[in-house]
């Protein structure tokens, strides 16, 4: 059961002594043995300071251990309003269930050769279509950055069809560990990734 944490509660929980370093990776995640009062207590100040960073990786970690979704999409929202210039491209902006499931995948996939390539996943909307699950995952590689090739798709530059009409956003955070690798190891990784998480159960397009 998820523990459900109110962004209003006054208690004022001990911090961590030692602090975070806000630009080590999501998946690494460095609040990770911090209490969920702490993390709470935490992303309360850093809102009440505008600290993209910091909130970010508080409300990642809660994310983590299975925040229900009201609670996140809250946590974002305000996030959002107070500090959008500094909020880093790894945070999505959207609560989506299954991305603690996409870290610990995409985590698994490991390249053995760095190169110019990098692999990236696209958020895709399926709002419109049957009562499933409303996101599904594009799965792709390019020696342009995620954030360009997204552009790409969404201006129909060589663009997969379902990126172009359904994708929402570039989930940048749990491929992090996938930029700068070799084409084949690319190439590898990008069907590998893909069949992995369809058998997870998610709605994958790409990975070819």
């Amino acid at each position: 059961m998820p523990h459900r944490l109110g962004l209003g509660d006054t208690a004022r929980p001990t911090h961590p002594s030692a602090p975070i370093d806000v630009a080590v990776a999501p998946a690494l995640r460095p609040m990770g043995r911090w209490t969920d009062a702490a993390l709470r207590n935490t992303l309360t100040d850093a809102l009440a300071r505008n600290l993209g960073p910091l909130g970010a990786h508080c409300i990642h970690e809660l994310w983590m251990r299975g925040e229900i979704g009201l609670n996140v999409n809250a946590a974002l929202e305000r996030l959002w309003k107070c500090a959008a210039e500094s909020i880093p491209d790894w945070l999505p902006m959207r609560h989506i269930e299954w991305l603690p499931l996409v870290y610990r995948v995409a985590g698994s996939c490991r390249a053995r050769a760095s190169g110019r390539s990098n692999i990236y996943l696209v958020l895709l909307d399926y709002h419109d279509g049957d009562a499933g699950d409303p996101f599904g995952l594009y799965v792709g590689m390019s020696h342009y950055s995620p954030a360009q090739r997204f552009d790409q798709h969404k201006a129909g530059i060589r663009a997969a069809g379902s990126v172009l009409r359904r994708g929402l956003e570039v989930l940048t955070g749990p491929t992090q560990h996938l930029q700068h690798i070799a084409r084949a190891e690319a190439e590898r990784i990008e069907v590998h990734l893909a069949e992995l998480l369809r058998a997870e159960g998610l709605r994958v397009q790409g990975g070819h």
